[in-house]
């Protein structure tokens, strides 16, 4: 009755008019967001992060859905019209759709799609909220040990299963809870990682700069490096009703491959990285006749885009139960959901029960609103892809350290976000998985709360007995969680060799790999030092556990450097090309262009160094003539002006603005 009660109580929350118009706000922001190849949920929720503070709580929520909600919709533009994967879980609907779109069937894969996508999402939100419904009574039987044990286990599939080299999963999600461990110990306050040196470091890194450094900066230079459109040409073609009757034909398909996806969205962290490989691979070994996968063949695009949208309503069951991200978007959406006042967890579902299914609605209507929407404006979004992203670029570094800048209203912000935004670039790099590195940072206060918790609980019940300590400790639904984990990382071993978590990574010579590996073990033996100096023992446990783990990990690592050939997995390198793969502009060289801007800010404030950067940049990477140059220039400074005049927003102020009196916005 209770549930019936919070159910009718989502519906009427949701539909209220201005919840329904930040709905359709995220569903445009996703729109935006889903468009450019590798952007994804993570960078677009990143950029709204900052912005949902002090925002009522449903209103920030059904944003962050509406948003995450259509992502995996829209991120098919790229796949079919560029043949360029729009995020990692729409890799193998490049396989299909692009060789219809360049047959002229473009509109046909599009509408398929876009109905599977609508299928596959609503049949998430359904299974979703039964599940909530079933699983209510045994989330609530869950104390601090099961939890820790789900913490694991999550992290135990999210390290193994992240790429050719599960060894590199496990150092990417023990670094990720290293740097979630910097700052001030949540038990006992102690500083760590020499944070009472540096003042800004003390409240530890914000989930906004690391999500768009570590994501969003990498992408953006990779598609400036490449020097041209997105897209050569805008022809869609006819077929728009084929492609509907084509998912009619084949709708127990698109059922299937919508189960495989809520499984695979299920398991922490794994989702994107592989769920649209799986549903491909079902899709062909199903068919009667496997002649036309590869040059065209509509199943192709119907299978994988019914399971990665399914996958956003199972990565919220781990989610929103147990506080475990299902994926890197739903590592930042917890993040998002603390801000707006509420713990993803048990405690969500019970005394939020209302708030929650509130969440699963506005999935289920992002969907239909998504799905309608990207078919409407099918026309336009192809035409926006022909734009030389040397001129969409500049925007998005604008959006970007505006964004980052108001973690803490500190120029730290943007030294930080360089920082993780380099080291984004040299872990995409070498197939370090970015997803397990930013969910370990996630759920390191989480690791930590749980296990500071559980070992003084444990402590008073062994005063009373060691039987009663055992107990507590290894209760029956820990030695099944823990059973799960032994089988998960075993089974994940096994398949690890086929998932490609940064796509297809060539492999290199041994030095650039190797020495990257010895930076990261350097950094672990550091921080275990600067743990060891803690003096409580509680807040110095996991930072050194990890740190231990880290450099054991990456010891193993560098001693089958040394005995392996140099097209060893191991040794991934994606500047490891030569002739033709070359892209027209260096790594280092783009990368310049962002350190400039930033180090522009910190002299002459933002606004000047923006306009600046916008002028520069439009007449040497952009070759635009002056007066297209003035009016874009101006377009964007307008265009961020108002934005924080709406917002209520101040700019970063650099040396200039300490030395000489300027009005706002230039202060």
């Amino acid at each position: 009755m209770h549930a019936l009660v919070s159910l009718e109580t989502a519906l009427s929350l949701i539909f209220q008019p201005v919840q329904l118009l930040h709905l359709i706000a995220g569903v445009l922001l996703g729109l935006s967001v889903g468009i450019f190849p590798g952007l994804g949920g993570i960078a677009g929720l990143s950029l709204v992060l900052p912005f949902i503070y002090g925002m009522d709580p449903i209103s920030g929520l059904a944003l962050m859905v509406g948003l995450v909600a259509v992502i995996p919709t829209s991120d098919t533009f790229s796949s079919v019209l560029m043949g360029i994967p729009g995020s990692s879980a729409s890799q193998a609907t490049v396989l299909d759709g692009f060789p219809l779109a360049r047959k002229g069937e473009a509109a046909r894969a599009l509408s398929a799609a876009f109905i599977s996508s609508l299928f596959g999402g609503l049949f998430g939100a359904v299974v979703l909220t039964g599940f909530i419904l079933l699983a209510r009574p045994i989330v609530l039987a869950f104390g601090l040990p099961e939890m820790l044990m789900v913490t694991l286990l999550g992290l135990s599939m999210v390290a193994i299963l992240a790429g050719r080299v599960p060894m590199k999963g496990v150092v990417s999600a023990a670094l990720g809870i290293l740097v979630g461990t910097v700052g001030a110990a949540g038990a006992g306050g102690s500083a760590r990682m020499s944070s009472y040196e540096l003042p800004y470091l003390y409240d530890g890194f914000k989930l906004v700069i690391v999500g768009l450094g570590i994501f969003a900066i990498p992408e953006i230079i990779t598609l400036l490096r490449q020097g041209s459109a997105i897209s050569e040409e805008a022809r869609l073609g006819a077929g728009w009703h084929q492609g509907i009757r084509d998912w009619w034909h084949h709708r127990w398909l698109s059922l299937r491959c919508s189960t495989i996806g809520v499984i695979i969205g299920v398991i922490p962290g794994l989702g994107g990285s592989v769920v649209d490989w799986i549903a491909y691979g079902h899709t062909v070994q199903t068919s009667k006749d496997k002649d036309n996968f590869g040059s065209g063949d509509i199943r192709g695009v119907i299978g994988p885009e019914s399971s990665n949208n399914a996958k956003e309503g199972g990565g919220l069951i781990p989610t929103l139960m147990f506080g475990i991200p299902g994926s890197g978007s739903m590592a930042i959406f917890i993040g998002g959901m603390a801000m707006l006042g509420y713990e993803a967890g048990p405690r969500m579902i019970t005394n939020e029960l209302d708030v929650t299914y509130t969440m699963v609605w506005s999935l289920a209507l992002a969907n239909v609103l998504g799905a309608g929407l990207c078919i409407a404006l099918s026309g336009w979004i192809a035409r926006l892809t022909t734009i030389p992203f040397a001129i969409l670029a500049p925007f998005l570094f604008m959006l970007i350290a505006f964004a980052a800048f108001q973690s803490a209203q500190d120029l730290d912000d943007l030294i930080t976000l360089f920082g993780f935004g380099l080291l984004g670039i040299l872990l995409r790099r070498f197939e370090w998985s970015r997803p397990a590195f930013l969910i370990g940072f996630v759920l390191s206060d989480q690791i930590e709360i749980y296990l500071n918790q559980a070992f003084q609980i444990a402590s008073l019940r062994f005063k009373h007995g060691f039987t009663e300590g055992m107990g507590y400790i290894f209760s029956p639904i820990v030695l099944v969680i823990l059973a799960i984990t032994v089988i998960s990382v075993v089974l994940g071993l096994r398949q690890a060799r086929m998932i490609r978590s940064e796509g297809q990574v060539p492999v290199g010579s041994k030095r650039a790999p190797m020495l990257f590996t010895l930076l990261l073990l350097l950094y672990a033996l550091v921080s275990f030092i600067d743990a060891m100096m803690i003096e409580r023992i509680t807040d110095k446990v996991l930072p050194a556990l990890m740190s231990v783990v880290t450099v054991i990990a990456c010891s193993y690592l560098l001693l089958r450097m040394r005995q392996a050939s140099s097209s060893d997995a191991l040794f991934a390198d994606g500047e490891a090309v030569t002739g033709d793969q070359l892209l027209p502009h260096g790594l280092w060289q783009t990368l310049a262009w962002f350190a400039g801007l930033l180090g522009l800010t910190m002299l002459l404030g933002f606004i000047i160094a923006q306009t600046l950067f916008f002028l520069a940049f439009f007449h040497c990477r952009a070759g635009l003539k002056i007066t297209t140059n003035l009016l874009l220039s101006a377009a964007g400074i307008g265009f961020i002006l108002t934005m924080a005049s709406l917002l209520n927003r101040d700019f970063p102020a650099g040396l200039l603005q300490s030395l000489v009196h300027l009005p706002w916005p230039f202060k």
